[in-house]
């Protein structure tokens, strides 16, 4: 496991985590640690169990062995509606939206279930928090599409959506899975560009798996790459892009 510099403080700890389902180990004892406002990319052929971490993680599944700590504290029990209220945000490979909303309908209903005010939900939300979405869709890039519909953004807007709406719970861990799917070349640039940048201005941890190989490699200061359930490397990207067992597994046969 890469050592972590002294100064950066660990958001997350990760101890023996294992996970199987039948006699497959989808996740096989696996270790690492997260510093605050790293950007770490988890990669792997299919089936190398980064979704299953992902949900260990989230608390979409329970573990079978190992423990999970989150600024110090255990989310062993811990539900994933827990979870996001403790600080740990998530995007999807599909981005979920709310298609028949506005952009902005969609960021201030994000700020007011992330303030707990559930009872929005369904209720005309008129000027509830307007300013404040303006504001986070201001991040992302959205604030001159606000007054449109969600369904009507081309994909790697709504990707943006997705990230801002992720953001709106203000997340200090952020998992976000294969974000650049579907995305063409100049999309995938520009997101990771915004997200690398908002993850030093808010501190925020990244974790996210990726498939593009110019997207790890251009924009991770870290990469971890799991096969057959165990984390065989973790290090800086050039470290990684040259280790014989990364190359042998993964990226010196596997599509990437």
């Amino acid at each position: 496991m890469s050592a972590l510099a002294p100064q950066n403080i660990v958001v997350l700890e990760v101890r023996g985590l294992s996970r199987a389902f039948g006699g497959v180990r989808a996740v096989d004892a696996v270790s690492f640690d997260l510093a605050r406002g790293s950007v770490t990319a988890l990669i792997g052929p299919n089936g190398a169990g980064k979704s299953t971490l992902f949900n260990l993680v989230d608390g979409q599944l329970p573990p079978d062995a190992g423990s999970i700590r989150f600024d110090g504290r255990s989310l062993i029990g811990m539900g994933t509606a827990q979870r996001t209220r403790a600080g740990i945000g998530r995007t999807f490979q599909v981005a979920q939206t709310f298609a028949s909303m506005t952009v902005l309908q969609n960021a201030q209903l994000a700020l007011l279930a992330a303030a707990g005010e559930y009872g929005a939900v369904g209720a005309p939300l008129d000027g509830r928090r307007r300013d404040e979405a303006l504001r986070l869709l201001q991040q992302v890039g959205l604030a001159e599409r606000s007054a449109e519909p969600a369904a009507s953004l081309a994909y790697g807007d709504l990707k943006r959506l997705e990230l801002a709406l992720a953001l709106a719970a203000a997340p200090r861990l952020l998992l976000m899975d294969e974000p650049t799917a579907g995305m063409a070349p100049g999309e995938r640039t520009a997101l990771m560009t915004l997200v690398v940048a908002l993850a030093a201005e808010r501190r925020t941890t990244v974790l996210f798996t990726e498939h593009s190989m110019d997207v790890v490699f251009g924009f991770a200061q870290r990469v971890l790459v799991l096969s057959r359930g165990k984390l065989i490397a973790d290090g800086a990207p050039d470290e990684v892009r040259a280790d014989a067992a990364v190359q042998a597994v993964y990226l010196g046969g596997a599509s990437t």
